[in-house]
């Protein structure tokens, strides 16, 4: 049981589209995520996944409307829903809770 300290595994991802798994909770990774600009339309067929805003703003678009998730905002995708991220201004730090089997586990230190 050890505390986590966001902004400092933030300041370690130096790239955009890179991401760092830094927990685990149940069968679910903990993520964080340095976005910007535009991704692929992608989807979850197996569980629900949550974006948490820490810094910045993305466009969660989906097929039938988009929205606006700000700082201090999360959003939860459902399984099985399409979506795409798009962040138009700067860069966005997301903190990501889904599947383990969606990522390659790789906890920070």
């Amino acid at each position: 049981m050890e505390k986590v300290n966001i902004a400092q595994h933030f300041s370690k991802l130096q790239e955009t589209w890179s991401s760092a798994v830094v927990g685990e909770l149940n069968d679910a990774a903990i993520k964080l995520e340095k976005l910007q600009g535009e991704f692929a339309w992608q989807q979850n067929d197996q569980k629900d996944e949550l974006f948490f805003i820490v810094q910045g703003r993305l466009l969660m678009m989906y097929h039938e409307r988009n929205i606006w998730v700000e700082a201090g905002e999360f959003i939860v995708v459902p399984k099985g829903v399409a979506y795409k991220l798009f962040i138009p201004n700067g860069v966005c730090h997301v903190l990501t809770i889904e599947p383990q089997e969606a990522v390659a586990l790789k906890i920070c230190s």
